[in-house]
């Protein structure tokens, strides 16, 4: 898999011929955030552990980490089955928190039986970025909810732990077979397509709209051509979905870049339609549209879902020393990545080990670039559209680079050891 960047990221990829240098240091992704948001860059630089540990204490093991991950699952409503008809109301299910408890209890119910209360691969506000082998569930909404409400808790969430979710995948091969195999005999596990096709069905919210506009003949007729481009983007992102699980952590990545693409496409699709609606509208209605999110239907439980995003993004008063950092950093790698397991379970040479190793401070290096905190001030659809844009296209090229390291690494194995690798991921249950 040889990807190359894309406009307005620039990725630096190591060659085969440097992997044996690799060691040397750790991948740091610096995010260069712009005024213009939509300029936002992604670059892939060496650096030292240190650097790396900074901003996984400040924001990693704040915002995304096994404790607001435990926090998260603890805040939310545990379902004991899900049902067709569950799934079914998702399409009425404005509100993020119920979009959270259905995603929840669909992946899993697939995962070690239904058994688990949480899984590792958890977002901090209770969603799931892989649902058995979906990824990214309720992606137009999630896309929705930030351009037209402003709510970006669910969108922003999306990042690092995903990637890592895509390298050692959270589910055995019998329970992805769960979600696409026919006649299967685990009824509560949702099917693939049934995923697909409620995931993304609510749409543009043209009832609040309305509501709030109280648009004129054709402003009414602006706002219907608004509505049928959002309705063939969401098409379009439901056309991504997979028809079958991916067999190994390349496809996966693979099935993520379909996936981005189509949402990225997506956007590019409604947001000329959608700066010719707002044009029609006048200085008041514009005003009323901009804070369509600030309508009080926020419940207790969604308020405090951002009010723990809201509190993990602040800069942390009283940074830790060097020492401390270092410490936290191995602590962080010991949780996240198995590599002296892997290293002898798959009986690596000390090429194939600085290859894993480029891998492990690639993957890691995304979390930088991809903070889970949403950009602020931004007033206007468009705006907001455009700072969507831009974090998919940084999530893409984060997914592309580290793809591009799974590609080098796994190139001299044997296809027993990449067998082997591929089995790692099921043992980690934290």
């Amino acid at each position: 898999m040889r990807l190359g960047a894309e406009e307005g990221a620039k990725v630096t990829i190591m060659s085969k011929p440097r992997l044996g240098m690799a060691a040397a240091g750790i991948a740091l992704v610096a995010l260069t955030m712009l005024p213009d948001v939509a300029e936002a860059g992604f670059r892939l630089r060496v650096g030292g552990p240190l650097g790396v540990a900074r901003f996984a204490v400040a924001h990693v093991l704040g915002v995304a980490g096994i404790r607001h991950m435990r926090m998260a699952a603890r805040g939310r409503t545990r379902m004991a089955a899900l049902r067709p008809q569950d799934l079914r109301s998702a399409t009425e299910a404005v509100r993020p928190t119920v979009r959270a408890q259905l995603t929840a209890v669909a992946a899993l119910a697939g995962w070690r039986g239904g058994r688990a209360e949480q899984g590792w691969w958890q977002h901090a506000d209770g969603t799931y970025g892989w649902v058995g082998p979906l990824f990214w569930p309720f992606a137009d909404d999630d896309v929705t909810d930030f351009t037209m409400r402003g709510d970006g808790t669910a969108l922003w969430s999306y990042g690092y732990g995903d990637i890592y979710a895509a390298v050692f995948a959270p589910y055995a091969p019998t329970e992805l077979a769960a979600y696409t195999a026919p006649g299967r005999r685990h009824r509560r596990v949702p099917e693939l397509q049934q995923l697909c096709d409620t995931g993304d069905a609510v749409g543009l919210p043209i009832d609040a709209m309305l509501r709030t506009v109280q648009p004129n003949e054709v402003q009414r007729a602006g706002l219907d051509e608004l509505a049928s481009a959002w309705a063939a983007a969401g098409a379009s992102i439901r056309a991504s979905c997979p028809t079958e699980a991916a067999g190994n952590a390349l496809d996966r990545f693979a099935l993520m870049q379909r996936r981005l693409d189509a949402m990225i496409n997506a956007v590019d699709a409604v947001a000329p339609q959608l700066a010719k609606f707002y044009g029609l509208l006048d200085d008041e209605q514009k005003s009323r549209l901009n804070a369509l999110g600030k309508d009080g239907r926020a419940n207790a439980a969604e308020t405090k879902r951002k009010e723990m995003q809201a509190a993990a993004c602040k800069a942390p008063s009283e940074p830790a020393s060097d020492e401390q950092l270092q410490r936290q950093y191995e602590q962080l790698v010991k949780q996240q990545w198995p590599v002296d397991e892997i290293a002898t379970a798959l009986r690596l040479d000390d090429t194939r080990r600085a290859a894993l190793e480029v891998l492990q401070d690639t993957t890691m290096g995304t979390m930088e670039a991809l903070s889970p905190c949403p950009p602020q001030n931004l007033h206007t659809p468009q705006a907001r559209l455009k700072a969507v844009k831009a974090r998919l296209e940084m999530m893409r090229e984060a997914t592309k680079s580290v793809g591009d390291a799974l590609d080098d690494f796994e190139w001299g194995l044997t296809d027993e050891q990449k067998t082997q690798f591929e089995a790692m991921g099921l043992k980690r249950g934290v």
